[in-house]
């Protein structure tokens, strides 16, 4: 829905308000809710990021612990750093080299940063919608109760 201009707000009904808002307010928990997911996602890629390049920097047959699950590590030996694998999404793995490794991270990084920007871009105008039209259905509401 595009921003809908104040006087459009105030032609409307309570009942046509009162479900805007509602319908708005929902809108912007599920933007929100997605504005959480890219937070997360590009902290776990700034994670890998980092851990790309402290792999990098060990050397060859140095023993680490290799992490199999979030909680979960085996003890492990660095065999070759030039080659990392990178979980594309749904399971699937493809071998990088560790530029190309970094390559994907700094590439995904930037893509959330920027559909986050939009997300959050579009989460304000819907508040700000919701806030008007609230605004305005309290009015209405004040109106239409009795002066004592």
């Amino acid at each position: 829905m595009a921003a809908t201009p104040r006087m459009e707000l105030e032609k409307m009904s309570v009942e046509h308000l009162r479900g805007l808002k509602e319908q708005v307010d929902m809108e912007v928990n599920l933007l929100q809710d997605s504005l959480n997911n890219l937070r997360s996602a590009n902290s776990r890629l700034e994670i890998a990021s980092a851990a790309l390049h402290d792999l990098s920097v060990r050397p060859k047959g140095k023993k680490m612990l290799v992490p199999l699950t979030a909680s979960l590590y085996v003890p492990g030996k660095l065999d070759d750093a030039e080659k990392v694998l990178v979980d594309v999404g749904t399971g699937y793995f493809i071998e990088k080299t560790m530029v190309e490794g970094k390559d994907y991270c700094e590439r995904k990084i930037a893509l959330l940063k920027s559909n986050y920007d939009q997300l959050l871009e579009v989460t304000a105008k819907k508040r700000s919608i919701a806030d008007e039209a609230g605004a305005i259905l309290q009015a209405k509401l004040k109106q239409l109760a009795p002066s004592q």
